[in-house]
């Protein structure tokens, strides 16, 4: 049995609460001890052992909204190269959103995402599966069986469900096993053309906007249905704060909802766009400043469950173009965690609420397992360095697509080390 210590690092569990200087013991693929007591007994004969001064051990971070273009666009990002860009990025699972060519709406394509995953990927995927067949928001799929075969999540992906009756049934449905309906809140009609976030500068720039309750009015639609089903229901990226108003709302009553948000909006502002930068057209829209702060503290009060990375990789002839005509969508796995940590060096975030975000919740919404360093569990690990500066380098990303907003852009920390089961995946 292999046998790893990691010394001299102070560990960030939020699981456990736990942030103290000490020792990681991994032993056959398992934490076998963490904490500041960890080495009562000595360091285990032939063990391997890193010094990790001035390193962050915390639980593998994972990415609750991840696209690929495999199968069908595999030119764009696939299963391999998407998981090689989780593990820079310290990244140790995500989920793979089922907006691919065949969508992912049969046990087939479920069981096809995990056998390419197991042969091809040293991260854990896990794949969404469709909730209504072809992603028309029609007809439901079969959610039971989609689940045994392994799916974690239902969600229409980026297609917003407009039939309400569609979104009954599925949480009702739903309900019986426990499974997480994930929904993208956008009004079809409201904002239909729009860009970028309404305002002051869509005219400037003379670019059609998006309004703040394109988002809110399906969200709270959703949210009564949520709250009539008793189903459990995940607003997949919010970005506005009267959605947040909308979700404290409807939890005040009980409901099983929760929420996230992608980290391109805690982190950027339509102001970013600048003169018409295709890689800042995103959806939902970079908005204004003001509602960037609020839902940064909205995030570090617990407000707002999980960050996600948005990741969705778009090539040359889909953002090469005039603004208007660009494809939503910026890479984000490498990424994450460094402007992540932008929040938590200004003092916006406390790290332990950072590492719960992108961790310790997204597993306990999912039911993945990870999330934490308690003894017992597997050892998947991201190290640290939360001073480490880099620049991000469009020539240096590991995704096969390079359309990122943070190009060119300066970090201080990032992912030193990534460890799935005990394995290292990455290292610097």
């Amino acid at each position: 049995m292999t046998t790893i210590v990691l010394q001299n690092v102070r560990i960030v569990d939020p699981s456990r609460n736990l942030d103290e200087t000490g020792t990681i013991i991994v032993r056959n693929g398992k934490i076998l001890a963490a904490g500041n007591d960890a080495l009562n007994q000595g360091v285990p004969e032939a063990a391997i052992v890193r010094d990790c001064r001035n390193l962050v051990a915390v639980p593998g971070l994972i990415d609750a909204r991840v696209f690929t273009g495999e199968p069908g666009g595999e030119h764009r990002e696939t299963i391999a190269s998407a998981c090689r860009a989780a593990a820079a990025g310290g990244v140790t699972g995500f989920v793979m959103m089922p907006d691919t060519d065949p969508v992912i709406d049969d046990i087939a394509l479920v069981e096809y995402v995990r056998r390419t995953a197991r042969d091809a990927s040293p991260v854990h995927v896990y794949p969404a599966a469709a909730l209504t067949k072809g992603l028309t928001g029609d007809e439901m799929t079969e959610i039971g069986l989609l689940k045994e075969a392994g799916a974690v999540a239902f969600t229409n992906g980026r297609n917003p469900l407009h039939n309400a009756q569609v979104l009954r049934r599925a949480l009702t449905y739903a309900r019986d096993f426990d499974a997480v309906i994930s929904m993208e809140t956008r009004d079809q009609h409201l904002g239909a053309g729009g860009v970028m976030n309404e305002g002051l500068l869509a005219s400037w720039l003379g670019l059609s906007g998006i309004p703040a309750e394109t988002e809110i009015i399906p969200l709270e639609r959703d949210l009564r249905i949520a709250a009539l089903t008793r189903g459990r229901y995940h607003a997949a990226q919010i970005s506005v704060p009267g959605s947040v108003e909308a979700l404290n709302a409807t939890k005040s009553r009980n409901a099983r909802v929760t929420s996230g948000i992608s980290i391109n909006n805690l982190a950027l502002n339509e102001n970013d766009i600048g003169e018409y930068r295709t890689f800042f057209k995103l959806y939902p829209p970079l908005r204004a400043e003001t509602d960037r702060v609020a839902m940064v503290e909205a995030l570090a009060r617990g407000e707002i469950d999980i960050i996600v990375s948005s990741h969705d990789p778009q090539d040359v002839d889909t953002k090469r173009l005039p603004f208007g005509e660009a494809e939503d969508g910026a890479i984000g796995l490498e990424t994450m965690l460094a402007a992540a940590l932008r929040l938590h060096h200004d003092g916006s975030v406390p790290l332990m609420r950072l590492i719960d975000a992108m961790s310790t919740a997204p597993a306990r919404i999912f039911g993945l397992p990870g999330g934490t360093l308690k003894p017992g569990a597997a050892a998947d690990i991201t190290l640290i360095d939360l001073d480490e500066p880099w620049i991000c380098a469009k020539e240096e990303l590991l995704s096969r697509s390079k359309n990122t907003p943070f190009e060119d852009a300066r970090f201080s920390g990032r992912a030193v080390a990534t460890y799935v089961g005990g394995e290292s995946v990455f290292s610097l």
